[in-house]
């Protein structure tokens, strides 16, 4: 069973930077399809990136461009770089794990973090 723990959430000023981390247990990073996902009160769970095996890279239209997915093999973790962080990037940020794709969207999730709170404000 693939265990996902979320670290690096906070409070941060609009145009700032964050970098989220997912340790994983049970899989590792280079085998399956990894990602992280964001959720915001009333709203549906948000596609945001995610990293194949071969290191391709999906982005979510509104952060391309602001952040970055990347993995550790050596650690065995997948991280979040954002950039450029606007008020309406506030959330809890999942980490997700053995995403698959259809056309880069992706279309089931086997594994879940427990999340992480992202909070955009002046």
């Amino acid at each position: 069973q693939v265990q996902l723990v979320e670290s690096g959430g906070g409070l941060v000023q609009p145009g700032g930077s964050l970098r989220l981390s997912c340790a994983v247990s049970g899989s590792t990073v280079t085998s399956i399809i990894m990602g992280w996902f964001r959720q915001t009160p009333g709203k549906a769970r948000e596609f945001v990136a995610a990293i194949s095996p071969d290191r391709a890279t999906y982005y979510g239209e509104s952060v391309k461009r602001r952040f970055t997915i990347s993995r550790d093999s050596t650690e065995n973790t997948v991280s979040l770089q954002m950039n450029m962080l606007k008020p309406e990037d506030t959330g809890i940020y999942y980490c997700a794990g053995g995403i698959t794709l259809i056309l880069g969207r992706p279309s089931r999730v086997t594994s879940w973090g427990q999340g992480t709170d992202v909070t955009v404000s002046s």
